[in-house]
Formats: structure tokens, sequence, C-alpha cells
């Protein structure tokens, strides 16, 4: 029976039998004994098969090169070597797969622009390999936060016919032969012929359908991919992520910001508590003050900030010196750099801000007594800036239709949300999270293409 490396590096049981497979990672040696790094995966550890070449010959393990795939059976034993506390005295190995000179992950450095073009292959890396073990954990945490919590977890569509944030940016479904598409009178697209029969697109957020299990349930999250068909190149973007989207009826602002915070936390306490090894490889190869500042957001009380004081607050800093490159004033909607100097400088721990001007928020958010604002409640993190995007729901049907003919978003697509307020409306709040933005900030990478095995972005759909 197969036993991992993880279990592997863990037992005591000295002197037994054990059978391991995986990936060789090096190999080195002498004349008399070589030395093979086997990883499977399960850990960033690697484990140390010691081939004897009076019991095992040399040219029957030529093929055992970086990149092959093996079996090994041998016996478990301390190891006599620095760096590990058990090794394999290998009895037999035989090769499943092998991998020659060509085999793009040789031991040397490699960029992580140059991983990105070999995406089918860098979740080997030890890099990766971290990456994807602490996303797996993440998205364990996050269901367990919800499960424990009492909320249901809801499936919301990936095809729809609105747009939850009104801004257009959606990836069109359709079955129309592009090349001739079926035209009515007025040459415009006759949609009575496409599968669904309207125009539809790949969802932006689940949220307006979440809050429909929320009237229902009390209190919902989802967890699923979503799509935005953002022209955006920067290292904070993806057409194609995850999102975390709890609604939960009867919540008021205060109880939001309460459950935005004790949700990060959770999830940052998580990783700290799971999967410390691979959080030490990355803070030795890529973020030195990865550690510590996972457990600094740990242990603080963020800050609740209102929008309009940050803004002063902001306008101060540049009375005083402090550079921008983009223009701060009442009303703007606030930039990373804005964000993070509030977060990295001024207040040094995570930001809660409330309150925004209702003109740069979505429609669906409550607007306070002032007219001029709504109760959005972003979350603020170091490295990264808005980490969650949050608010009361609107739960007044007059407030809520005059905001959509305001903004003149077609009654068509909304008349089914806006049932919500008509029959048993209640006060009800959620939040979105992205989740490559938890994992850019739990893992310490500098790009969100790296913290997702196959990424999608403007003229990339590669593996």
């Amino acid at each position: 029976m197969r036993t991992k490396v993880i279990e592997a590096l863990s037992s005591t049981s000295y002197g037994s039998k054990v059978t391991v497979k995986g990936w060789v990672r090096t190999r080195r040696g002498n004349k008399n004994v070589g030395f093979i790094a086997l990883n499977d995966g399960s850990t960033i550890k690697n484990l140390q098969i010691v081939v004897d070449f009076a019991k095992i010959s040399e040219e029957s393990i030529k093929d055992v090169t970086t990149g092959a795939c093996i079996c090994a059976i041998g016996t478990l034993t301390q190891s006599q070597g620095a760096g590990q506390s058990v090794e394999v005295q290998a009895d037999s190995i035989e090769v499943y797969g092998t991998a020659d000179d060509t085999y793009p992950l040789q031991k040397k450095g490699h960029t992580m622009e140059y991983l990105r073009q070999i995406a089918h292959l860098r979740p080997r890396t030890n890099t990766f390999g971290a990456v994807l073990r602490l996303r797996h954990n993440m998205a364990y945490a996050i269901h367990t936060f919800f499960h424990n919590k009492g909320y249901y977890y809801f499936h919301t569509p990936l095809i729809t016919a609105s747009d939850c944030e009104g801004a257009g940016q959606m990836f069109q479904v359709t079955t129309l032969d592009l090349n001739r598409i079926a035209k009515g009178e007025g040459k415009e697209v006759d949609y009575s012929k496409d599968f669904f029969g309207k125009p539809t697109s790949l969802t932006v957020s689940g949220q307006l359908e979440g809050e429909l299990g929320a009237t229902a349930l009390g209190a919902i999250y989802t967890f699923g991919p979503t799509f935005r068909a953002e022209n955006s190149n920067t290292p904070r973007h993806l057409a194609e992520f995850w999102m975390i989207e709890p609604e939960i009826a009867f919540m008021d602002k205060d109880e939001l910001m309460d459950l935005e915070e004790e949700f990060v936390k959770f999830c940052v306490k998580w990783a700290l508590d799971n999967c410390y090894d691979d959080l030490e490889f990355l803070n030795q190869m890529i973020d030195k003050g990865l550690i510590e500042r996972l457990k600094a957001v740990a242990d603080t009380q963020f800050m609740r900030l209102p929008y309009t004081e940050g803004i002063k607050i902001l306008e101060d800093a540049v009375k005083n010196g402090k550079k921008f490159e983009y223009p701060v004033y009442w009303g703007c909607d606030l930039a990373s750099e804005h964000e993070r100097y509030l977060v990295e400088e001024h207040f040094r721990r995570p930001v809660i801000m409330t309150d925004y001007p209702k003109e740069i928020k979505a429609f669906y958010m409550k607007q306070n007594a002032d007219g001029k604002t709504v109760q959005g409640t972003d979350v603020l993190f170091p490295q990264i800036g808005e980490i969650i995007g949050g608010s009361v729901r609107e739960e007044s049907y007059d407030k809520l239709l005059a905001r959509i003919e305001e903004l003149h978003i077609p009654m068509k697509d909304m008349t089914w949300y806006l049932d919500t307020r008509k029959y048993g409306s209640c006060p009800h709040a959620g939040f979105g999270l992205g989740f490559e933005r938890l994992m850019l900030f739990v893992t310490g990478m500098q790009n969100i293409r790296d913290v997702i095995p196959f990424p999608r972005t403007p003229n990339n759909a590669e593996f």
C-alpha cells in the first residue's frame, strides 16, 4: 500500500517497509550510492530515497532523472544527513514515466513569467505546490466558517440575463453561428433563435440571486467562478476568478462589519494553523514579511473609517507632501494607492471603509439619510487594497426602483429582483470577497495570475 511522502516524513516506524510514489525533484550521488529527492505533492518537503548501487545497479535507474515519475519500495530509517529526520533505503525502484533533458523544470531558478507559459507543469514546482495546497485549505476554511455559523451553501447560476454590477463588462453566451447571425427586422440580432431566446452572459456576481436565497433561508453563501470581460492587464485582475458572497437577512451595517472582520481573520488563522510549512517556504522564497503580516492581521482589530474621514486624511497627506498618481477629492473612487496608504502608512492595520458616495457604488446599496452616501463596507488590506466589497442592501421597493430608473437599468432584467422588495421585504446585507485577492494576501505572491492554476486574462486562454 502506498505511503504518502507527508506520512513517511512524520513516521517513526523505523525498520518498516514502505512504498512511496512521486516525481523526482533532484538526483545526486557518487559511484557507491545515489540520493533521490522525491515529492508527491502532499507536502513542500521532499523525501530522500537512498539507493545502494551494491543492491540496485546504477544502470537500472539511469532513467531516474529530474521530472521522472517513480515507485520506490524500501525500508524507512532514521536519516544520517541533515535536513530530514527519515529516509528510505531502497530495495527496488520502478520508473513509471521518464523525463528527458527537455523537461522545462530543471534545477534552476525560473521567472514567474516563464512559469505562466508552462502552466500545465508549474504546479510541480515548490512555489506553486505551496500555493495550490494553500488554495485548497482556504477553500476548506471558507466552507468550514460558514457551515459552522449555520449558513447554507447556495448555488447561483453561471449563465444569466442580468448584469449585477451594471458595468456591462460581460462575456456573452450564445449558440448562434457568429458567421451567419440570424437577423430580424431592423438589422437587430434575432435572439428568439438563440438557445435561451434572449441575450445571456456569464455571471459577474451571484449576489442578486444570493439575496433571493437569504430571504428564504436566512443566511446563505455562494462560492463559485465569476467572469469579467474587462480589458485589464494589471497584477490584480483576472477575466475568470472565484467569489465568496454571503447574504444574510436581518443584518445591519455594524453586524456586517463584524462578520467581514471575523471571516478574514478566520481564514488567515486557518492558514497559520494548518499550512505553516508552505507559509515558511513562501516567507523565505517569495515575501520575507509574509508570516509576520499574517500574524499581525489575525491579532489586530480592524479600523472602521467613514469615507468622508478617509478622504480628509488623504487630502491632508497631499498637503503635507504625499504624492499620489490619482487625485483625491470627495466623490472619487479610491485607487489602490489611496487604500494602501490608509492601511500601510496611516493606520498600519486593516481598514473597513464605510458610507461611500452613492454615485460610485452599485444601485442595490442602502442609502443613508443624507441622500448622498450609501452603507457600503469595504475591507482594505495591506499589500492588496480592497479585499472585500460589502454593503447593507436597499430593502425599500420605492427607493430601489427609483435608483434603477435613475441609472437606466433595463426593467425587464430587474422585475424578479424587485419582487423580493414587494413580498415580505426585510433588512439584509452581504459582501463579496474575490478568492484570488485573499490568496494573494495569504501567499505573498505578487501577481494574481500566480494564485490560480490556469489564469484567464486578455488574449490568454491557454491550457
